[in-house]
């Protein structure tokens, strides 16, 4: 074969130590990745036979990306798992299901991110026994799928034996390899270029050829092929490369271009289906071998191998239509339709020269019933096969469906895009509707989602009541995700079909109308009976669930919503569940936590191609009292957002609450106004207390007067002991009443939401000392200051430690920090709980060499010892 022989390698001094340094990292027990990058020739496949040759004492897998593949999911995967499940000993039975399970159907019925957790541990799991090398070639080419995969396995192996080792032409954001350690290959210069040319013969003919060749390796050794005189042209050396590929396939016989055409139509390369093939085609085995082997392009040994990866897509690309189509018949024929039915089915359906109803209802039928890419891919060439227009169009949609479940929005985009114009009766529309605002709110691109949906719901209003509902609601839980809940408020207050069940809408309309009184025993009943809510509407559920001022209620909440994820395995449900996770441990006091789960959803988001979530990291800088974070992150969400929304409010809360910690209360009270200006009922409740304190402050009593009647309205129709005890610190601050000072204090002794319950101390404390009852007011101040250097809420601690400073007393230090990242403190936890290592590993997406070492940290940096140790300084 040609691309792997070792004069590529000329000039490739740095590339080769740079491998070989991975390779003796990883004999150490440290692994790592690297893509290399650069135009078709120019090397990177010689340096992964490079590092194939160079890694003695590795167990080295191959996979590949193949053009016409691009579309199947799991089809590299299905190469490596094959590979690496013989030696996966020990596996634990549940990921080895997930895997062939993968590999069977090309589905994913346990999410995707079990299914590449389970990849990592099939891989960490292979490399026990000694070191592992991943080459990945053509990775430009990937099935999506597969690439997420790889992405997600390669970035979770600094602490295991193994190399993955990538070669791609070009960066493909939606795959995930460019938050990759990449390296880009450029052409050799000119001396090295030279070395390749023979010696000897005419001067200007070889220098025409170096010129030419631009430094593309295999660009060069080609020309030579054709004896250095093939006429110039303008293409560049990646096309020319794989013009010569065609013309060699050109050149051949008839029977050696109809082998090479059925060897590159079979993405699988077994040797058993390819003579099965050209036996039926009339061509027995010696034979068959031989002329394949003949053309220099393909061989069959273990598998069906090309001589380059370029070498396969430009045969079946200059293999002309009738002959693929004769590849892929017979390909069908020998495929055994109970062991592969739907490979079968994918070689008739690219046998078709036309519509074909019979081979559109099989691809239809064989299509993975797990959904995701396969069943996309199966049901789009089903589409095109299909004679009648609806059929096909209830197709095309179902295939974008299937798109968007897989993360491709892109695809689903095109594929909506095509039947943009079809006339679609009212159940079509409905379907088109909704699955453009889920493109609309998946690319985050200012598509009016929210409004497509409700657009959705108002077809069905006379014909379906309940659905139409069901789409508003639909439509209030993404305009919530979105942070853009005002853009539908009108139109789903307004008009509609009413029902005579109660739901989430009614309760939706009681807030936004301002009825507290009624909306929260109907919610609280809502919550109570149907346990599915967390599951249908997690955003639209927990928010609701945070007017009630229930701390308790809102663990549970996101207990449930995190519950919701795990049963259904939604990438995006489980992150919305960290963030919401996040957002309550950050009022709760809980920072720890709060950075941990934060961290793990910007893994999560990193993991899928998608920004990390905002609202949730900004809760965590106002309670802890980042002034400058908390401002980079107002400033991020305001830019992105309307300025009109939940997200906006958000912004506007957190600047009030850094702002009243640092006592700068005109600016708490500009923001607050602005917060509470925006009408969103979901936060109005939190920001009216800030806006109370700094009116006070700020000698606006009128102000703070008619807000606080505000906030006893909402918060005397929930009658909990937070909601309550925030109200009357309001009050106490409002109408210098002792007696509230006292009753907030008592009221949230046991609340959870600790910062709450410092801020009552911390506003009696600071009372009290300004009538000169210093005794009386330490105690206070010192509490206060307690709570908020325990939960390291850095600009209120400071707050309390100057007000006890002017007691005469000083605050205790704060605790020195451990300097712990976000990932250590979880990991800290969860084993401080009593979570095995396999248990770790499982719960963050990581392997269990991975939490070991993160684990050496841990002790290394606060001076533990051991997992008792930890268990025993964390109080259990």
């Amino acid at each position: 074969m040609e691309h792997g022989t070792e004069p590529v390698l000329i000039g490739r001094r740095d590339e080769t130590r740079h491998i070989s340094g991975l390779l003796g990292a990883a004999r150490t027990g440290t692994g790592g990745a690297l893509v290399l990058r650069g135009e078709a020739g120019i090397g990177k496949s010689a340096l992964l036979d490079f590092a194939g040759r160079d890694a003695t004492g590795f167990r080295v897998v191959r996979c590949s990306g193949s053009r016409f593949e691009s579309d199947l999911p799991f089809a590299a995967l299905h190469q490596l798992c094959l590979s690496l499940l013989p030696h996966g000993a020990g596996l634990p039975d549940t990921q080895r299901e997930a895997v062939q399970r993968a590999l069977d159907d090309g589905s994913a019925p346990t999410g995707a991110f079990r299914t590449n957790t389970a990849v990592l541990s099939l891989v960490t799991t292979v490399a026990r026994d000694r070191p592992l090398l991943i080459l990945v070639d053509d990775a430009q080419w990937l099935d999506t799928v597969s690439a997420r995969t790889l992405a997600f396995t390669a970035r979770r192996l600094s602490a295991e034996p193994v190399v993955v080792l990538a070669a791609q032409r070009t960066p493909c954001r939606a795959c995930g390899l460019d938050d990759l350690p990449a390296h880009v290959l450029t052409g050799l210069a000119d001396e090295e270029a030279r070395t390749l040319l023979p010696d000897g013969g005419d001067p200007r003919v070889l220098e025409r050829l170096r010129a030419e060749a631009r430094g593309n390796p295999l660009g060069l050794r080609q020309r030579l092929v054709a004896g250095g005189y093939a006429p110039a042209d303008t293409a560049t050396a990646p096309c020319r490369v794989e013009r010569r590929y065609q013309e060699r396939f050109t050149r051949a016989s008839e029977t050696a271009k109809l082998l090479l055409a059925v060897a590159s139509a079979d993405p699988t390369g077994s040797p058993a289906l390819f003579w099965a093939a050209a036996r039926r085609l009339g061509v027995g085995m010696p034979a068959a071998g031989a002329v394949l082997t003949g053309t220099g392009l393909a061989e069959v040994g273990a598998r069906v191998l090309f001589c380059h990866p370029l070498a396969r897509s430009a045969c079946y690309r200059a293999a002309d239509p009738r002959l693929r189509r004769i590849a892929h018949l017979a390909l069908a024929a020998v495929t055994d339709p109970d062991l592969a039915p739907d490979r079968r089915a994918w070689h008739r359906a690219q046998a078709c020269a036309g519509p074909d109803d019979e081979v559109a209802a099989e691809l239809e039928r064989v299509s993975p019933p797990a959904g995701g890419a396969g069943a996309a891919a199966f049901l789009e060439r089903a589409a095109t096969l299909t004679v009648d227009d609806d059929r096909r169009t209830d197709r095309v949609l179902r295939a974008a469906q299937a798109h968007l479940d897989a993360g491709d929005t892109g695809r689903a985009a095109t594929l909506l895009a095509a039947v943009e114009s079809a006339a679609l009766h009212t159940e079509g529309q409905v379907r088109y509707d909704r699955l453009r605002a889920r493109v609309a709110f998946t690319r985050n691109d200012g598509g009016d989602g929210p409004g497509l949906l409700l657009s959705a719901a108002e077809r069905l209003a006379e014909q379906d009541p309940r659905r139409s509902r069901q789409y508003r609601l639909d439509a209030v839980e993404m305009s919530l995700m979105a942070g853009r809940s005002d853009a539908v408020t009108g139109r789903l207050l307004t008009g509609g079909p009413g029902d005579p069940v109660p739901d989430l809408l009614d309760v939706g309309r009681l807030l936004f109308g301002g009825e507290h009184h009624a909306a929260v025993p109907l919610l609280r009943d809502l919550l109570r009976e149907d346990n599915r809510l967390y599951e249908q509407r997690p955003a639209l559920s927990y928010l609701f669930t945070a007017v009630l001022w229930d701390p308790r209620a809102s663990a549970d909440g996101v207990g449930n919503v995190m519950r919701a994820a795990r049963e259904s395995g939604s990438p995006d449900t489980l992150r919305l569940g960290l963030s919401l996770g996040a957002s309550h441990a950050a009022f709760t006091g809980d920072l720890t936590t709060a950075n941990a789960l934060t961290a793990r959803e910007e893994a999560l988001a990193r993991a899928g191609g998608r920004p990390p979530a905002l609202c949730h990291r900004l809760h965590v800088a106002a309670m802890a009292g980042r002034p400058r974070e908390t401002s980079e992150l107002v400033t991020r969400i305001l830019d992105a957002s309307d300025r009109t929304g939940y997200l906006a409010a958000n912004a506007h809360w957190a600047t009030a609450v850094t702002a009243n910690a640092r006592t700068a209360y005109p600016a708490a009270m500009a923001a607050a106004e602005q917060a509470v200006a925006l009408g969103d009922p979901l936060l109005i409740g939190v920001a009216l207390p800030e806006l109370i304190e700094a009116s006070v402050r700020t000698r606006r009593t009128d102000r703070a007067t008619a807000a606080l009647t505000d906030l006893a309205r909402r918060t005397t129709a929930s009658a909990t002991a937070t909601a309550l005890g925030v109200t009357a610190y309001c009050r106490a601050l409002t109408t210098d009443d002792e007696g509230q000072y006292r009753e907030a204090v008592d009221l949230l002794s046991e609340s959870l939401l600790l910062p709450y319950r410092g801020r009552a101390h911390l506003l009696y404390g600071e009372w009290l000392r300004r009538r000169g009852r210093l005794g009386e007011s330490r105690g206070q101040l010192q509490a206060a200051h307690r709570i908020f250097t325990d939960t390291s809420m850095e600009a209120f601690a400071k707050r309390a430690a100057t007000e006890l400073t002017a007691t005469g007393t000083a605050g205790r230090p704060a605790q020195p920090s451990t300097g712990l990242t976000s990932q250590e403190q979880r990991i800290a936890q969860l084993v401080a709980a009593g979570a095995t290592t396999k248990e770790v590993a499982t719960e963050l997406f990581l392997s269990p060499r991975t939490v070991d070492a993160h684990l050496r940290s841990i002790f290394q940096k606060t001076g533990i010892t051991s997992r008792r140790e930890l268990r025993r300084r964390d109080g259990r």
